[in-house]
């Protein structure tokens, strides 16, 4: 498989404090990667390196064997995001939202592409509402939808389901996986939901104090943590001193 996200060496730093300490992962081609770690433990100073939103003290970010930094216009094209701090503009409708991003990433058939997202994220009811009338289950909804506007080859979600009750949780990941294996992108994904974490990811990251602690499958972590259980190892990480990832 085609590595679609290198990050080599990767440093962020305020004045005296390291937020993220030379951290180096890869996510593949139909990979879906789950950044996870503790409050503090630089997963959102990370994500946001890879958007362009933040400058890395130091290291390097490539897509698509090309480096960030030198292509950065042509690289975000092709990638999407959403988090639960990215809101969207509130006195627009989603029906409204949809279509300028779908302008803004320069989609063809912008028309054809928010109605096929109205009708896959369940958005029908809530397309002629003002965002700001939504509730923040239905907000989230949006922002996923919005995230596939471009169909991404490399998608960052925080958190992407935060804010909703367990069976819309559910719903919405089928359709976050079905349209991700529909376009073979690749996928870091960041969470607390450990039962959610081990239902999609193929592969884990653990950050601990800006640090990669541990990269591996789900199953392999459980090994090597003597752990039946995601949430113990997430724990047991936490609480530990920092130990660079084997």
């Amino acid at each position: 498989m085609a590595t679609i996200l290198r990050v080599t060496n990767l440093t962020k730093q305020y004045n005296s404090f390291t937020a993220v300490n030379r951290i180096s992962f890869e996510v593949k081609e139909g990979e879906i990667v789950s950044l996870l770690g503790p409050n503090g433990a630089g997963k959102t100073t990370t994500i946001q390196m890879l958007l362009s939103l933040v400058s890395p003290t130091s290291g390097d970010i490539e897509v698509f064997g090309k480096n960030l930094k030198e292509h950065r216009e042509e690289l975000l094209a092709m990638m999407n995001f959403t988090a639960p701090y990215s809101l969207l503009p509130y006195n627009l409708t989603p029906r409204e939202a949809l279509t300028v991003f779908s302008l803004l990433y320069g989609v063809r058939n912008y028309r054809e592409r928010v109605k096929s997202l109205v009708d896959e994220f369940d958005l029908g009811e809530l397309v002629n509402k003002k965002i700001g009338q939504l509730s923040s289950g239905e907000q989230m909804r949006l922002g996923v939808a919005k995230a596939f506007v471009n169909n991404p080859k490399l998608l960052l979600l925080d958190e992407p389901t935060a804010s909703l009750d367990p069976p819309t949780a559910r719903q919405l990941r089928a359709r976050i996986l079905n349209l991700i294996r529909e376009s073979r992108g690749a996928v870091l994904w960041t969470s607390h939901n450990m039962r959610e974490v081990e239902t999609v990811s193929d592969r884990i990251i653990f950050l601990s104090r800006g640090r990669v602690v541990a990269d591996d499958t789900p199953q392999n972590l459980k090994k090597r943590f003597g752990q039946e259980d995601l949430e113990e190892i997430f724990i047991i990480i936490a609480n530990e001193p920092v130990r660079e990832s084997l």
